[in-house]
């Protein structure tokens, strides 16, 4: 499948957070020399959503708020499905990235596709309850990619086994790491990385959704700096 450049994509990134009350750390890898999006840049897992992430079940479903604020401002052309969505790429992201699963013991009810066959051979369901919706962000235009990225937040005591095991995880990411949060400013970072990073030190006493999701809503007209706070979506915003 050709994928048309000057499009945005929608995207998932997930920060896992680590030992938050005492010694908070930030699971993030580094982007290959190669590679056409941020090339040498560290970041957290993350990527676009692909077609099956869809129509993944999810053994735990997010709350409502979460919800809620994931279908505020859609771009016209975002499926009505984008919710569900998001969080299934968010957790499949993570285990392509760096092998690590946010999941339910559980079996599948049907055989999955491609993208998630892995993923389902671990004997897990995707799990979504405690991932929580937090920044939101538009590439701005005319960069070599852009996505309509939602950043995620979930701490690392709801992944199973060995938090230090990447033996999993595909070589899209190297460098794998827990990076300390109070040293993660002094790697080579993309600026809407370093943005995250001050929200996200923010709310290291808060567990849960966060109070208000910031949106840098990047258009072809202008740039624009919002909140999205989780009001109940309209008929226009699934498509009625």
């Amino acid at each position: 499948m050709s994928i048309d450049k000057s499009a945005i994509r929608d995207a998932a990134t997930v920060i896992v957070i680590r030992d938050r009350a005492h010694d908070p750390k930030v699971l993030m890898g580094q982007r290959g020399s190669k590679a056409a999006f941020m090339p040498n840049k560290f970041v957290f897992p993350g990527g676009a959503v692909d077609p099956e992430d869809h129509h993944v079940p999810l053994a735990n479903a997010p709350d409502d708020v979460n919800q809620n604020r994931l279908l505020e401002d859609l771009r016209l052309e975002t499926a009505s499905t984008i919710g569900s969505a998001l969080f299934a790429a968010a957790i499949r992201e993570l285990w392509e990235e760096t092998g690590l699963v946010l999941g339910t013991k559980a079996e599948w009810p049907a055989q999955p596709g491609p993208d998630w066959a892995d993923y389902a051979q671990t004997g897990h369901l995707p799990h979504a309850k405690n991932l929580h919706f937090m920044f939101r962000a538009i590439t701005p235009p005319g960069r070599p990619r852009r996505f309509d990225a939602r950043f995620f937040i979930v701490d690392a005591t709801d992944l199973t086994g060995d938090l230090d095991d990447f033996s999993r995880a595909s070589d899209e990411l190297s460098h794998l790491q827990w990076v300390p949060l109070s040293q993660a400013r002094s790697f080579d970072l993309p600026f809407i990385t370093e943005v995250v990073l001050a929200e996200l030190e923010g709310q290291l006493d808060h567990v849960g959704p966060p109070a208000s999701v910031p949106f840098f809503k990047n258009t072809e007209e202008a740039g624009l700096f919002t909140r999205l706070y989780g009001r109940a979506p309209t008929k226009e915003d699934l498509g009625g």
